[in-house]
């Protein structure tokens, strides 16, 4: 059996963006000053890692993968998923929103639509086909009542 080493997964689409954010700022500097907008992306980079950390929670407590790319034992629809289907690929956006407002980063901040783009077409959309597949009606209802991103 070979072992198939892939590096689509979320974090490393993040990563990949926060790198570009970060090396446009080392080469360039900040491109506005960050002020006030510095206190709001704090904000957001620390709302973005709880929102991540307890929607993670969310699937420890089903027992269930958490990996973008497998089928999860459990739908779940409770805490945070009441409020959005994707909270963890919400706090990813939210993450990079506010890292490139704290380095003043405009880069990072065209960034943010693109990493969400990305995030839909290749995590979100097959993991929504594989709900569907999994839960069928149960998963439908809950697409009906929750809104993908907030």
């Amino acid at each position: 059996m070979a072992l198939k080493l892939t590096l689509d997964y979320p974090p490393v689409w993040l990563l990949g963006a926060l790198g570009l954010a970060r090396a446009e700022v080392t080469l360039l500097g900040p491109a506005f000053q960050i002020g006030v907008l510095g206190l709001l992306g704090n904000a957001l980079f620390w709302g973005g890692l709880a929102i991540m950390a307890v929607a993670a929670l969310s699937f420890l407590r089903a027992r269930s993968t958490i990996v973008p790319h497998e089928t999860p034992a459990k739908l779940i629809t409770g805490g945070l998923y009441r409020l959005s289907r994707n909270p963890i690929y919400l706090a990813d956006l939210m993450l990079l929103g506010g890292l490139a407002l704290v380095w003043g980063s405009v880069a990072g901040l065209v960034l943010v639509p693109v990493l969400g783009r990305i995030l839909t077409r290749r995590f979100i959309e097959p993991e929504e086909a594989r709900l569907r597949a999994a839960f069928g009606p149960e998963a439908e209802a809950f697409f009906q009542r929750t809104r993908r991103w907030i």
